[in-house]
């Protein structure tokens, strides 16, 4: 039943994205693994983990989208997800080093040995065990959003007020967590990891399999948020984006709609750290940085916002020449970030893949007018009078 749900919800643009991310799913790592390094098809393994980060930072980019694209809530702290889910992904990770770790002790690890800590915090308990991790990757950014959001959709903040507060709440999560005493590593974070499942982190398989499985929670996640907006539920998200008001005045429970939406975007952001952490190896506060969330809104606003494909595109784009442009001229790239921003906003308000569709839409042809004896009788092109 879900499943039928969900592919009723999909249209070409979305089937095709899916299709790609599923064929970039297989064909990457089989390239990788597959081919000699001498071979002009292979793909590196570093190149490989380069983009497995960027399909990371285009998860969030999309759960961004669903919030503001398609709910009107500009979030300035999406990026405090996205590292709770890492923060949870590398305490795992951190379990599975045991007494390989520089000091050795089996239970502890290393900055707390270093930091003459003598037990083990009763929040670290579990995550020995990768199903406990993984669902803390969900319900730690899921609940903090869902009491973030309960009291903020509540009091009824909206505007630049709602992303003034979400931008203070990351701004403190950065603050706390660069605290030795919170016990998760201060502002050194996390690094070193060994092993994931069993596997070295570091072997190409593994780092394929990251790969493959980004892709495709990428490709899950926007069937889900597809089958989110095109439905009912999607029709009453644009109405409280558009005229909030007015959809609240028709009986609405306005605050119910926005927090289920705000509580699934957190909880896509947190996957997408999740999955961020074990291909980049280090989890650290500065992931809390308010200038993170902002660049994720730049990624969306570039591809195009209430699109769902485009965030997508933004964020592979503008990180693909973020890295480009800082190796070449690593002391402009803000600058450049901001102009790019800048000019998006002037020139492509709708985004590369809004503009491209608002392109498109225009060159169709125009339905033509019914015939004047219809017209006589009443009869519209578009809407037939009730019986």
């Amino acid at each position: 039943m879900i499943t039928a749900f969900l592919l009723r919800s999909l249209d070409r643009k979305i089937i095709a994205a899916i299709v790609i991310l599923l064929a970039v799913a297989v064909l990457v790592p089989v390239l990788n693994l597959m081919t000699a390094p001498t071979n002009p098809l292979h793909i590196p393994t570093y190149i490989m983990a380069l983009f497995g980060k960027y399909l990371t930072y285009a998860l969030l980019a999309l759960a961004l989208d669903l919030v503001w694209g398609f709910c009107g809530i500009l979030s300035l702290g999406h990026g405090a997800f996205f590292a709770l889910g890492g923060y949870a992904m590398g305490m795992y990770l951190m379990r599975q080093i045991g007494s390989r770790g520089v000091y050795g002790d089996p239970i502890l690890p290393d900055f707390m040995v270093f930091l003459n800590w003598k037990e083990l915090p009763w929040f670290w308990y579990g995550f020995d065990k990768f199903w406990f991790a993984a669902l803390m990757v969900l319900l730690v950014p899921g609940l903090l959003a869902f009491v973030f959001g309960w009291f903020a959709f509540r009091s009824r903040v909206n505007g630049v007020y709602l992303s003034i507060i979400t931008q203070a709440m990351t701004y403190a999560l950065l603050l706390a967590f660069f605290r030795n005493d919170m016990g998760f590593g201060g502002n050194n974070g996390m690094t070193d990891f060994k092993e994931i499942l069993g596997f070295s982190v570091q072997a190409d398989g593994t780092r394929a399999a990251l790969f493959a499985a980004t892709a495709i929670f990428l490709a899950l996640s926007l069937m889900i948020a597809s089958a989110i907006v095109r439905s009912k539920f999607g029709k009453v998200l644009v109405g409280v984006r558009d005229a909030e008001s007015r959809t609240r005045f028709l009986g609405y429970r306005v605050e119910h709609f926005k927090l289920f939406t705000f509580v699934v975007s957190a909880m896509m952001a947190g996957i997408a750290g999740a999955l961020y952490v074990p291909q980049v190896g280090i989890i650290n506060p500065g992931e809390f940085a308010p200038a993170n969330s902002i660049e994720v809104v730049i990624w969306t606003a570039v591809g195009g916002r209430s699109t769902l494909i485009g965030p997508i595109i933004g964020a592979i784009l503008v990180n693909g020449g973020k890295t480009i442009f800082t190796g070449l001229f690593p002391e402009f790239w803000l600058f450049a970030l901001g102009g790019l921003f800048v000019l998006v906003t002037l020139f492509l308000p709708k985004g590369i893949v809004g503009t491209i569709g608002q392109y498109f839409t225009r060159r169709k042809p125009k339905t033509e007018a019914p015939p004047p004896a219809l017209q006589e009788e009443g009869v519209d092109a578009k809407i037939q009078p009730a019986e």
